[in-house]
């Protein structure tokens, strides 16, 4: 994709219409509202992230060692620590839980300070998808993301959202 504003604002109406009126947009948009007024997840509230992300884990998320007070405690932990290590890694003690299942959690906590990671965005950004992710590419992966959004003056959402329907229009 030619990363224009013009573009990246296109792609991501397409994406809103692609999802609009479905229960992937009302989650999203329930569980922002959510985390806004209280941070952290019950566990019913950590399952329909996960499913929102990737229904393949299902069986994980719903896991008895996913209890409502591991779950609200692991959440409020990563919620409240100062350590970006610690809380994108402490996300990832809950069973099913991999780096873009834990980015989605953070970016419904955080929607202005993290994108959601997602194979589709970065091959939309050119990049070499990672044999398995660590801190150092999830940093990278932010501050890139950031930078674009801030260059491009769209909203971190919208980046991610634009990039995210390219691949899905594009990507062979």
């Amino acid at each position: 994709m030619k990363i224009q504003r013009e573009n990246i604002i296109e792609y991501a109406r397409e994406y809103d219409e692609r999802y609009k009126g479905t229960s992937d947009e009302l989650i999203e948009k329930g569980m922002k509202k959510i985390l806004r007024q209280r941070k952290y997840l019950t566990r019913e509230e950590f399952i329909k992230i996960g499913l929102w992300k990737s229904k393949r884990q299902e069986k994980n998320y719903k896991s008895r060692e996913n209890d409502d007070l591991t779950v609200r405690e692991i959440t409020e932990f990563a919620f409240k620590v100062k350590s970006e290590r610690a809380r994108i890694k402490s996300l990832t003690v809950l069973k099913g839980v991999s780096w873009p299942v834990a980015s989605v959690i953070l970016h419904f906590a955080s929607p202005n300070k993290y994108p959601i990671l997602d194979f589709r965005v970065i091959w939309s950004l050119g990049w070499e998808q990672p044999k398995q992710y660590d801190f150092n590419f999830w940093q990278r992966y932010i501050k890139t993301l950031k930078s674009l959004a801030k260059q491009y003056k769209v909203s971190l959402r919208d980046l991610d959202k634009g990039f995210w329907e390219y691949s899905k229009e594009n990507q062979p």
